[in-house]
C-alpha cells in the first residue's frame, strides 16, 4: 500500500526556469570576455574563455536537472556527478584509450570505453537513489554525461588554442562553439539512454536488476556513440565516392575544395540523422517503462452501471 511518503515530490528549492536564465547571463559574460581579450591582447584570459565556453551548456544541463529531478537525490549529489564523474570519466576513458591504434574499429572501441566508464559512475552515483524510474535514470545519465562533455571539451578547446605559432583564439572560439552546440546530443543523450533503461528496469525497487535490456542498450549506445564520432570520415568518404574523386586527391589530409562543401554538408546530415535516432530512442525507452509503470499499478475502479447490486440482493 502506498504511502504519501512514498510519492516522489519536487524539492523545496526548485526554481524553474534558472537554466535558461544561467545560459543567457553565461553567454553574455563569454562574449564580453572574448571582446575584452581581443581588445587588450591579455593571453591571462584564456582560461576563463575556456572554461565558461566548455563548462555554459553542459552546467545548464545540470541545472535544468535540478529542476525536474525528484526522491531522494539531492543538488548536491548532482553537482557532485557532474565534476567528480565528470574528471573520473575522462580519466578513465584517457586509460582505456591509451594503447587504442588507429583503425576501422577505433571509434567502437572509444565508444565502448566511454560509455562504460560512465555506465559504472552512473551505477555508484545512482546507488541509493529512489524511486529508480526511467525518468530520474534519464537525468541523473545526462548528469554525469554533461560532466565528461564539460571537461573533455576543455581538452578539445585548450588544444585548439596551443598551436605553434602561438594562441590561436580563432581556432578556439570555433572548436568552444561547435561543441557546445553538440554537447547536448552527444555524451548528455547517450547516458541518458542508458541511464532511463538502467533505472527502468529496477521498476521502482531499491536496487538495481540485471537483464539483458542493460548490455544490449550499452552496446547501442556505444555504436551510436561510434557513429557520431566517425561520422567526419564517413562523411568525406562518401563525398569522395558520390563525386567520383578519388581518394588520392587528398594530400597531407587536405580535402579538395571541390568536394569540402559536400563534405560539410554530409557531416551535418550525418549528425543530423544520429542525433535524432538517439532522441527516438531516449523518447521509446521513457514511453515503454511508463506503460509498464501504469500497467503495473492496481487501477482504480470507476463506479457504474456494472456495479450494480446482484437481483438477489434486492430481495
Amino acid at each position: 500500500m502506498s504511502t504519501i511518503a512514498d510519492v516522489p515530490v519536487d524539492h523545496p528549492h526548485h526554481r524553474h526556469g534558472w537554466w535558461w536564465k544561467t545560459l543567457l547571463v553565461g553567454f553574455a559574460l563569454w562574449v564580453v570576455t572574448i571582446v575584452v581579450t581581443v581588445y587588450t591582447s591579455n593571453t591571462n584570459l584564456v582560461p576563463t574563455i575556456i572554461l565558461l565556453g566548455s563548462f555554459l551548456v553542459p552546467f545548464t544541463v545540470v541545472l535544468f536537472v535540478i529542476e525536474r529531478v525528484t526522491g531522494t537525490v539531492s543538488t548536491m549529489q548532482l553537482v557532485t556527478a557532474f565534476f567528480v564523474g565528470g574528471i573520473l570519466g575522462v580519466l578513465g576513458a584517457s586509460l582505456l584509450e591509451s594503447n587504442l591504434r588507429q583503425g576501422a574499429l577505433v571509434y567502437l572501441a572509444v565508444g565502448l570505453a566511454e560509455e562504460l566508464v560512465k555506465g559504472v559512475l552512473l551505477v555508484v552515483v545512482g546507488w541509493r537513489v529512489q524511486p529508480k524510474t526511467a525518468r530520474q535514470g534519464a537525468l541523473l545519465g545526462a548528469t554525469v554525461g554533461a560532466g565528461f562533455a564539460a571537461f573533455e571539451s576543455a581538452g578539445y578547446a585548450f588544444n585548439a588554442a596551443i598551436t605553434t605559432r602561438g594562441i590561436d583564439l580563432a581556432s578556439l572560439l570555433q572548436t568552444e562553439v561547435l561543441r557546445a552546440i553538440l554537447s547536448p546530443v552527444g555524451h548528455v543523450l547517450w547516458t541518458a539512454i542508458l541511464g532511463a533503461v538502467l533505472f527502468g528496469v529496477a521498476h521502482g525497487r531499491p536496487r538495481f536488476r540485471w537483464t539483458w535490456a542493460v548490455p544490449v542498450t550499452y552496446v547501442a549506445v556505444s555504436v551510436l556513440h561510434a557513429l557520431y564520432d566517425s561520422n567526419s570520415t564517413i562523411s568525406t568518404v562518401l563525398a569522395f565516392v558520390l563525386t567520383g574523386t578519388p581518394l588520392s586527391a587528398a594530400q597531407n589530409g587536405v580535402v579538395p575544395s571541390s568536394v569540402a562543401g559536400l563534405v560539410t554538408t554530409l557531416y551535418l546530415v550525418g549528425l543530423a540523422v544520429v542525433s535524432a535516432i538517439g532522441v527516438a530512442v531516449l523518447i521509446g525507452v521513457q514511453v515503454h517503462f511508463r506503460r509498464r509503470a501504469r500497467a503495473a499499478s492496481p487501477q482504480p475502479r470507476v463506479p457504474g452501471w456494472y456495479d450494480a447490486p446482484p437481483p438477489h440482493a434486492l430481495r
